[in-house]
């Protein structure tokens, strides 16, 4: 039967809220894909806002037949005035798939007869003692596929009506009040328990939010410990290093002090001294009574001797010579110690005090690597960062602190052990003679030099 788009306004939806209640009969995994979003509605809401597709609906056969027994169920005395069997046959039932209201109080019982297939079938005769006009028993005529227009009441059909409503009509509209009131309160019901689950699921989504937070601050609460933990650790650490540096500091200042005593006694004992060598010079010259001086130094200088020959090296070569440089270095465990700012002054005076580092050092690295031996440049001054690169493998630098590069070389050379061939690249005469006399073999500068610039 195709749905009758004449269907008035009220019965249409008596129609759909009987269909509506049909669908809440259905199991879930059978509802059909049509109604599957109208299911998942509230039951109080299905009607409302699934109107459309539960009218729809109705155009099945299956489900019409399920929307029938469904309203039998709610109107025994209608379906039995109306003829309708206790259980109106559904095509293909399923075994098992029963209406949620079962009516049990059907009076008679008539055999099963199958439904007329056509789809547009007339509509049958009212039976004999029909029921009074009604929207309840008008949508069971129409599901049943009887007269649904004589059983219509006028007011369905002529909403202006005026005048006092006759017995019958009062009688039918507080009927269909009472059911539409049931009907509320069914769907009240279904409304107010599905509103419980969800205040129980609430409590127990509450219950754990409650639960993670205690265990998310025990959590925050342990980290936040070991934070403070770990800073009065620290704290500790600190001030234990202030302790040791204010010690290293009273050291220091103690260690100065001593310096400047030693030295004042130094100076004190030099005084002291000489004053007592020129005591005893003026004692001895009373007590010689020497007579005066005949003869001036002047007078008794010797003509000019030829100088002493430079100290030779290996194979009589002179220290001038970049060939004696060589051959000092290739001995064994040799150490080379370079007077660096003597060297720099006497070949790259022209450059930048940095620039000179930086040729002096990658000179020698150079030299270090043909000949093995062991390297050390010396520098006065405070230490100073060479760029990438200058500070070459094999070449140490050291920088006097609190000293002159001078009195540096000098404690290199006497840490030396005996027999070691030491080398100090130095034009200054005065530590020439000092090293010299520890055993070390002296270079002068521009040797140095000229060997770097031939390399």
């Amino acid at each position: 039967m195709v749905v009758d788009a004449q269907v008035p306004a009220s019965l249409r939806a008596e129609l759909v809220a009987v269909a509506a209640r049909t669908l809440a009969g259905y199991d879930p995994s059978a509802v059909p894909p049509s109604l599957r979003r109208v299911a998942a509605f509230a039951p109080a809401k299905r009607a409302s806002a699934g109107a459309v597709p539960l009218w729809s609906a109705l155009d099945d056969e299956h489900f019409r037949s399920r929307a029938a027994r469904t309203w039998a169920g709610e109107h025994p005395d209608l379906a039995a005035a109306l003829g309708a069997p206790a259980r109106p046959h559904e095509p293909d039932d399923e075994p098992g798939d029963q209406p949620e209201h079962e009516p049990d109080d059907v009076p008679g019982d008539q055999p099963e007869h199958e439904p007329d297939r056509e789809q547009d079938r007339e509509p049958q005769g009212p039976p004999v003692a029909a029921p009074a006009p009604s929207l309840a028993a008008a949508a069971g005529a129409w599901l049943l596929g009887a007269d649904w227009r004589a059983l219509l009441p006028s007011t369905a059909t002529a909403p202006h009506r005026t005048g006092p409503a006759t017995p019958p009509d009062a009688a039918a509209r507080a009927r269909d009040e009472l059911e539409r009131v049931r009907a509320e309160r069914d769907a009240a019901l279904e409304e107010l328990a599905t509103l419980r689950k969800q205040a129980r699921r609430l409590r127990s989504d509450a219950d754990r939010a409650r639960a993670e937070g205690r265990r998310a601050l025990e959590q925050a609460a342990e980290e936040l410990a070991q934070a403070r933990a770990a800073r009065d650790e620290a704290a500790t650490a600190l001030e234990v290093a202030g302790d040791e540096r204010r010690a290293a500091d009273a050291e220091r200042t103690a260690a100065r002090a001593e310096l400047r005593v030693a030295r004042k006694l130094a100076d004190a004992r030099v005084r002291l001294l000489l004053d007592t060598i020129v005591d005893a010079a003026s004692g001895l010259r009373t007590e010689l009574a020497l007579p005066p001086a005949s003869e001036l130094p002047a007078d008794l200088v010797a003509p000019a001797q030829e100088a002493a020959p430079a100290r030779l090296g290996s194979r009589g070569r002179h220290v001038d010579d970049p060939g004696l440089l060589d051959e000092l270095l290739r001995q064994p465990r040799a150490h080379l110690v370079v007077d660096g700012y003597n060297v720099t002054k006497t070949g790259y005076a022209e450059l930048t005090l940095e620039r000179q580092r930086r040729m002096l050092v990658d000179g020698l690295a150079g030299l270090a690597t043909r000949t093995g031996a062991e390297v050390t440049c010396c520098f006065d001054g405070r230490p100073t960062p060479l760029a990438p690169g200058t500070l070459a493998h094999g070449v140490r630098v050291r920088f006097s602190v609190g000293e002159i590069a001078d009195d540096l070389i000098r404690r290199l050379v006497q840490a030396e052990p005996t027999g070691r061939v030491v080398v100090v690249v130095t034009s200054d005469q005065e530590v020439a003679r000092d090293v010299e006399a520890r055993g070390a073999y002296v270079v002068p500068s521009a040797t140095l030099v000229a060997r770097l610039r031939h390399a």
